[in-house]
């Protein structure tokens, strides 16, 4: 009970200090202010009153107002007034309050002292000759002390709070571990989860990634029970570095840690260590690992380190004073210097550990490197099933099917496309998402938005038709080309037609698979070519890629018997500027790429050659119907004699009517990648 006492907070705050201390300053203006004391505006009024001795006494204050009293005489001439000036007088004597026991008094603003004293003194000469009392006055000096103190004091405030608002601003407006002042900029921005407060995803929310998980677990475990390893000898890893491609789920991970763990956990960006101001990154550095110490056990998570992390350059002539660099030299030596870092664990994630400092990756910092991959077959089943809880769906619906349709989706992309899906079925007024469209949803996010209302002419249309049908004729024919799932030449994103395929998921490729690749790449060109005798642009996204396998092929992965089991792939990103290779050798590897390419698009030409009825009937039936699928070329083609036994399930079970427009076609099992791009002039 005396702990929560204490960390109760105390009902006084020093804003109701300012609030009394208003209410007293407005008390005493108030009280000063509410004076018996009544304005004239009218100098006749006061001399028609002088003139019959009704007046007492007069001040004149500053040479700017005259206040006067009246005459016994003067009041009741002034109560028994019923129009005129002296109505408003009369006021000052029905007053209530203390107004009653005092003598009123009455004031009149002047322009011209001399000229009223003047005026007075006629007056006093006047009642003299009457043998009445003349109206004694002096001059008077007022100072408003209160006023002249407020009207000193108030430029200077607000100009006081004008600079704490545009430092506050400036810094970050006060948000982020006490950033948000001047005096705090180089405070940590870190994000903390402290124990009672945490995210809402838990482990179970991170689908796949068993491996990864795993680990992350483990670490958790390393602050929640030390002694179980610490027992056997073991040290606690003092760092993760979570690696992989974007949107496989490595900011997810470090979100179940701070879910799921029982100690405080920092969270922070790479970016919030830079600053436009010499030195802040290195003192947020310091900061951060001060309240992780002052907290431990805790963990720190930074993501995407890269913005800091990047290795050093050897030539500071450049920047000799770089910021970036010594942040990341204060980062090293945290993590692993003199001082200790006992109960601190880092998690990093980054996607680009390429190019990180080698400094930074080695064990005692970083001892654990977790790859984070794009996830398989299994995972992605798991990821959908996670995906899929808020969704509304219809009976029966196969997620193994979903998962076989999308390779190469990370989960980010999974969870896009069940939100697509989800969009597509509100479209179209459904009250349950159903299989068609996430198929629409998976066209919509590879191929692009549909674009029903783009202008092509006859002959255009007939050469894409044909360019198509030479992709799906190679492919079909080639043992080892990915399997084709559907030829489409209804204009979408950026293709005027494609060829969707469905990737086999290797882990190896082998250099005839990959020339079997390039065949059917280069076949929309080389049908072009033999059916009309000319060539367009339309192969553009075709002639890129194979441009890109063939240089991979030659210069990475040392598949040229002429160049040899030679690679020159730059893994560290060193060769930024120069070549690893001689001129003659650069002559080599262009030769050889342009040779390759050449033999892929002969090989493309002889294939369609001994094909051609065939390639025409398949692109007749394509102008008809727009979109076609495997049946079809079945049908044309018979089936392939390689073909393994079918993995995936075919939607389109009972036929479709070939002759509606495409967008009411049922689309079957969906590709990763479109081999087509638009023709440009």
């Amino acid at each position: 009970m005396a702990e929560n006492k204490d960390n109760k907070k105390s009902p006084f705050s020093i804003y109701w200090l300012y609030a009394i201390i208003g209410v007293v300053v407005i008390g005493i203006q108030l009280y000063l202010g509410s004076s018996s004391t009544s304005t004239i505006k009218s100098q006749s009024t006061f001399f028609e009153l002088a003139e019959n001795g009704y007046v007492k006494e007069v001040q004149i204050v500053n040479k700017a107002r005259v206040d006067f009293t009246l005459t016994e005489e003067g009041k009741k001439a002034v109560q028994s007034a019923d129009s005129g000036e002296m109505l408003s007088m009369k006021k000052a004597f029905s007053q209530g309050g203390r107004m009653k026991n005092l003598d009123p008094k009455f004031e009149m603003d002047i322009v011209d002292a001399g000229n009223f004293e003047s005026r007075l003194n006629d007056v006093n000469s006047s009642l003299k000759s009457q043998g009445k009392k003349s109206i004694p006055y002096e001059p008077k000096e007022e100072i408003n002390y209160f006023s002249n103190i407020i009207g000193f004091l108030l430029p200077i405030i607000i100009i006081l709070l004008i600079w704490m608002f545009v430092m506050r601003r400036m810094t970050g407006g006060g948000g982020g571990g006490g950033g948000g002042q001047i005096f705090n900029i180089g405070k940590s921005k870190a994000q903390v989860y402290d124990k009672g407060k945490s995210t809402n995803i838990t482990f179970k929310d991170v689908a796949g990634l068993e491996g990864a998980k795993e680990e992350i677990e483990e670490i958790v475990e390393f602050l929640k029970q030390p002694k179980k390893y610490t027992d056997l000898g073991a040290k606690i890893p003092k760092g993760a570095l979570l690696v992989g491609p974007p949107g496989t789920g490595k900011t997810l991970l470090a979100k179940a840690v701070a879910g799921e763990a029982q100690v405080p956990f920092f969270s922070l960006s790479g970016s919030d260590f830079v600053e436009m101001f010499v030195g802040v990154g290195a003192s947020r550095v310091r900061d951060l690992f001060k309240q992780a110490k002052e907290k431990a056990p805790a963990i720190i998570f930074i993501d995407e380190i890269d913005a800091i992390g990047r290795a050093r350059g050897k030539n500071n002539s450049f920047g000799s004073n770089d910021e970036r660099e010594n942040t990341l030299n204060q980062l090293l030596t945290e993590m692993d210097g003199f001082g200790t870092n006992s109960g601190v664990i880092i998690l990093a994630a980054t996607n680009r550990a390429d190019v990180l400092d080698s400094a930074l990756m080695r064990a005692g910092r970083f001892d654990r490197q977790i790859y984070v991959d794009m996830p398989d077959l299994n995972e992605r089943k798991e990821i959908f099933q996670v995906h899929l809880k808020p969704i509304k769906l219809e009976e029966g619906m196969d997620i193994d099917f979903l998962a076989k349709q999308t390779p190469g989706f990370s989960g980010a992309d999974i969870a896009n496309l069940c939100n697509e899906a989800a969009l597509i079925a509100a479209r179209k007024t459904k009250k349950f998402v159903q299989k068609q469209d996430f198929l629409d949803a998976v066209d919509r996010i590879i191929g692009g938005l549909e674009k029903k209302n783009k202008i092509i002419t006859v002959e255009e249309k007939r050469s894409i038709a044909f360019h198509e049908a030479g992709h799906a004729t190679t492919s079909w024919l080639l043992e080892h080309a990915h399997p084709l799932v559907k030829v489409t030449i209804v204009p979408r994103g950026q293709s005027l037609g494609a060829a969707w395929y469905l990737p086999e998921e290797r882990s190896i490729t082998t250099k005839e698979q990959i020339l079997d690749d390039m065949c059917s790449a280069l076949g929309g060109r080389a049908a072009e070519k033999l059916i009309f005798g000319k060539i367009s642009t339309g192969a553009l996204s075709d002639l890129e890629k194979v441009t890109k396998q063939a240089y991979a092929m030659v210069s990475m992965y040392g598949l040229s018997d002429k160049i040899g089991n030679v690679s020159f792939y730059d893994s560290q990103g060193q060769n930024g500027f120069t070549k690893p290779y001689s001129e003659d050798t650069a002559k080599t590897i262009d030769e050889e790429v342009s040779k390759m390419i050449e033999e892929q698009y002969q090989r493309a030409l002889t294939i369609l050659s001994e094909n051609k009825d065939k390639l025409t009937t398949l692109a007749e039936k394509l102008l008809t119907a727009e979109v076609i699928f495997k049946e079809d070329l079945e049908l044309i083609f018979g089936k392939r004699a390689w073909e393994k036994e079918e993995l995936i399930e075919n939607p389109i079970k009972n036929g479709v009517d070939k002759s509606l427009e495409t967008n009411t076609v049922e689309t079957p099992a969906e590709p990763s990648e479109a081999s087509e791009g638009e023709p440009l002039a």
